[in-house]
């Protein structure tokens, strides 16, 4: 008998399920109450890279005389830069969608809830009501902008992410509040674009997640990218001026008050799941998220799965693809072998971040005793002849010089981080990447070096000095 899964859902998580669903043999519904493609091709990854794509290039041109090439002047078409970002999202979810429709699911464009765990009522976008049953359903319902608890978070010129990405003009002054990925990769591409942009923090650390070597080099970069980062601001409020907005707070110094055109508020994502009525399915969620076993992604509830930004674990678009996958092999009885601990993270700021596995204050919290080693980009012939010699790729191995944590800046590190990712997700040794050839001359080859530097064997790094 054909298994019957349903999605509720249609971002990089439930749209994946669906098509994986759909190989393996079962009957698919997918619903979806807004865009095929969620969050991430809609609103998130994909505009945002084209607008970095747009901000990469400015920043190029501003500097473009070092490689004997003269640009006078240059003048930004916003018009044009809007229009082809939203080419791109259109031509990858029409392809998404027609993905979709070659494996035979069913599309059904409403807003999802449980009437039972195997029953749901979906509120067509017609106006029609549906009855869609299931022998199991995959939550894949996403995330939205959280709105921070202060006052003026809804006076005019106050957005957020999906807001800003539709910007009409390039604001003057930005005010970024809040110091994740989403606050620097926007930080990043305003400031190349001409803004005025500063960035308030309660904490006294920002990109938490990323190994404090590379945030403390980053953090004194900013400056350089028209940035500033301030940190440590509490009381946070925002008010209206006679020609504008402010965000105002305290410091150790004083009252302190940043006017501005714009305010992007960015202060982290909160799981959507409160109009699934998943009481009426049994299933258990908290404030993070829903309850999910974290290698099937099964909810508490037989047959009911929650995966991606829902469950909270890790709000990023490839985990929730590779937790869909997940979930359909369970739920087709195939036993799945994937690594969900080993998952990267890339950020796309100037120069690019991104790391996998274990930082080095994570290894030390744990217990771990390590080895490291840092590679440093301006002794790499490409990415000199590329003229971006700044940042460096750093190698955190265990004393069996199994490779547990990889963190870079610089040059294409999300396109790196690849190989780093593929090591610490089956424990590979310093002695398999070093006997790997890497070609030449390719930034990979840092990522070599920087492992045998681990051992004291990079070729092009002087050796370390001997202790006295």
């Amino acid at each position: 008998m054909q298994k019957k899964i349903v999605v509720i859902g249609g971002g990089p998580g439930g749209y994946v399920a669906a098509i994986r669903g759909a190989q393996l043999g079962a009957k698919v519904t997918l619903i979806e109450r807004h865009k095929i493609g969620g969050t991430c091709l809609n609103y998130g990854c994909i505009p945002t890279k084209a607008l970095y794509r747009n901000a990469e290039l400015i920043s190029t041109l501003k500097h473009i005389d070092d490689f004997g090439i003269n640009v006078p002047e240059f003048s930004i078409d916003v018009d044009k830069i809007q229009s082809r970002k939203d080419e791109v999202v259109k031509t990858l979810v029409g392809g998404i969608e027609q993905l979709l429709k070659a494996n035979g699911i069913e599309v059904l464009d409403g807003s999802a809830s449980f009437i039972d765990a195997k029953t749901l009522k979906v509120e067509m976008n017609d106006g029609t009501v549906k009855e869609v049953t299931g022998d199991d359903i995959i939550i894949a319902s996403g995330s939205t902008s959280s709105r921070p608890p202060f006052a003026g978070v809804d006076l005019p010129g106050v957005v957020t992410s999906k807001e800003l990405l539709e910007f009409k003009s390039i604001p003057n002054k930005l005010v970024v509040i809040g110091g994740g990925v989403i606050s620097m990769e926007f930080a990043g591409i305003f400031a190349a674009m001409g803004s005025e942009v500063t960035v308030v923090i309660r904490s006294d650390r920002f990109l938490r997640e990323v190994d404090t070597e590379i945030t403390k080099r980053f953090g004194a970069m900013l400056k350089k990218k028209g940035i500033e980062l301030v940190k440590s601001v509490n009381n946070m409020a925002i008010e209206q001026l006679e020609d504008g907005i402010a965000v105002t707070g305290e410091t150790a110094k004083g009252r302190v008050v940043f006017p501005a055109d714009t305010v992007l508020l960015s202060t982290g994502r909160d799981p959507v799941y409160r109009d699934l009525n998943l009481d009426a399915a049994g299933v258990a969620y908290s404030k993070k998220g829903i309850s999910v076993d974290h290698h099937t992604f099964k909810t508490n509830v037989d047959h009911v799965y929650a995966i991606g930004d829902v469950n909270g674990i890790i709000m990023l678009a490839h985990a929730a693809s590779h937790q869909g996958i997940a979930a359909v092999e369970h739920i087709m009885g195939i036993e799945h072998h994937g690594n969900h601990d080993a998952v990267p993270n890339c950020i796309f700021v100037f120069p690019e971040i991104a790391g996998v596995g274990l930082t080095e204050d994570e290894a030390v919290e744990k217990g771990i005793e390590i080895k490291k080693s840092k590679f440093m980009f301006g002794a790499n012939g490409k990415a000199l002849s590329l003229g971006e010699p700044e940042g460096f790729i750093k190698v955190i191995a265990d004393m069996n010089d199994v490779v547990i944590g990889v963190h870079i800046m610089g040059p294409h590190a999300s396109d790196l981080i690849a190989e780093g990712t593929l090591a610490v997700a089956n424990r590979m040794t310093v002695d398999q990447i070093a006997n790997t050839i890497h070609a030449h001359p390719t930034l990979s080859e840092s990522f070599a070096e920087a492992t045998l530097g681990v051992r004291g064997e990079a070729i092009h790094m002087a050796p370390p000095k001997l202790k006295k």
